[in-house]
């Protein structure tokens, strides 16, 4: 089959690599029709995220139709459609029983589960394409995939609903949606999100669905404040405002009630201390540039609350741990439970409650796939998000 195969700092490419099969009786195999290309798979371009092998097949952001099943797989049926959640889950260990499928304990083997539990102090759950660190799955940008655990995970989904109106429920938009809940907001709140990426557009939506009076949305690229502008949100470019005193004057001097940071590790601008993040990063002595994670610990009013969707990997210094502490911030991170969420958000997406076909700029084949990378890595204003279709064909 063809596949999107990790070679790399910014060195993908499109090769021919063996078929998968099934491995373990509760398996599946899908045939990929729709995948993406999310902002985190920007980080393992950039490299930015340790232990990838050349090779590695990307993507987590997938959906496709079921080919062949495990014989213990007891949910799945050859010929549905089924979107999957980035997040491989047993639904069995402690934590799946508490729904918090994000901290699976079974999905990452054993011979790759120690390298996160050094980092991290307990080892990572497995994900899709993503690196050795998250178990080595082969990932989604790719004609088929072998889905583990295919009895908790997958999303089966009208076999008539378009690809691109539900592609999303395997990632950003609960990622977006667990971002709102995180706020914990309040009917009267102020909700800001830095960042208008897609799961930042997908947190503003969010915002606004779970019951926020006002939501502003912080980014310096003109067309993705357009597109929080076409969501609801009030918008600052950083670029042009000092962030922390245009907050205060649109708050009336209080400050958000909660703030999201959808930004991640590799913050942009040329705040001082942003410059000398890359300048440690460029020499190995930080891994993660939080310029934006400060400005929000800084904004966020004194008993207010902070959601931490953006992905981080490893280290940072100059943390404003006296601000957090003095504060009184409460903070909520994580990777995405997407399987909590699953039923719901399809429920309200096959019923118009929530748009998420409005950020897709760009279509391209399968085949097309480094272009797609190179294109979301250097035109993010005009690039907002790259949809893949395995055996397409350019117009």
């Amino acid at each position: 089959m063809r596949a999107l195969t990790w070679h790399g700092k910014h060195d993908v490419r499109m090769d021919t690599v063996p078929d998968p099969e099934i491995v373990n009786p509760r398996d599946a195999i899908v045939r990929v029709t729709s995948t993406a290309i999310c902002g985190s798979d920007l980080h393992l371009y950039d490299h930015y995220i340790p232990t990838l092998k050349s090779g590695d097949i990307l993507g987590h952001e997938f959906m496709g139709e079921v080919v062949a099943v495990g014989r213990r797989n007891r949910k799945l049926r050859i010929g549905q459609k089924v979107v999957v959640p980035f997040v491989i889950a047993c639904g069995q260990c402690f934590f799946c029983r508490r729904q918090q499928f994000s901290a699976c304990d079974n999905s990452n083997p054993a011979e790759t589960a120690y390298m996160s539990e050094l980092l991290y102090g307990y080892a990572m759950t497995g994900a899709f394409g993503y690196s050795h660190l998250t178990g080595g799955y082969a990932g989604g940008q790719a004609e088929y995939v072998r889905v583990p655990y295919a009895d908790v995970g997958p999303i089966v989904v009208p076999p008539d609903v378009e690809d691109e109106k539900v592609l999303f429920l395997s990632d950003i938009l609960p990622t977006g949606w667990m971002a709102a809940e995180n706020c914990e907001i309040q009917p009267d709140d102020t909700v800001a999100v830095w960042g208008c990426g897609p799961v930042g557009l997908f947190a503003v939506a969010s915002a606004f669905a779970q019951g926020a009076a006002q939501v502003i949305a912080i980014d310096h690229y003109p067309h993705r404040l357009d597109l929080a502008k076409q969501c609801g949100a009030q918008v600052i470019n950083f670029d042009e405002v000092n962030v922390r005193e245009a907050l205060l004057e649109m708050t009336g001097g209080i400050g958000p009630d909660a703030c999201i940071d959808a930004v991640g590790l590799e913050s942009h601008g040329y705040s001082a201390d942003n410059v000398l993040d890359k300048a440690k990063a460029a020499l190995s002595l930080v891994t993660d540039r939080i310029h934006g994670l400060r400005q929000v610990i800084l904004a966020c009013r004194k008993g207010g609350r902070i959601s931490m969707p953006g992905v981080y990997g490893g280290v940072a210094d100059k943390f404003p741990i006296g601000a957090l502490m003095e504060k009184g911030l409460s903070v909520k991170t994580g990777q995405t439970h997407v399987q909590r969420y699953s039923a719901k958000l399809l429920d309200m997406v096959l019923n118009d409650e929530l748009d998420t076909t409005f950020l897709i700029s760009h279509r391209l084949p399968l085949e097309e796939a480094p272009q797609g990378y190179r294109m979301f890595k250097e035109q993010q204003n005009e690039v907002t998000k790259v949809v893949l279709k395995p055996g397409a064909t350019l117009q």
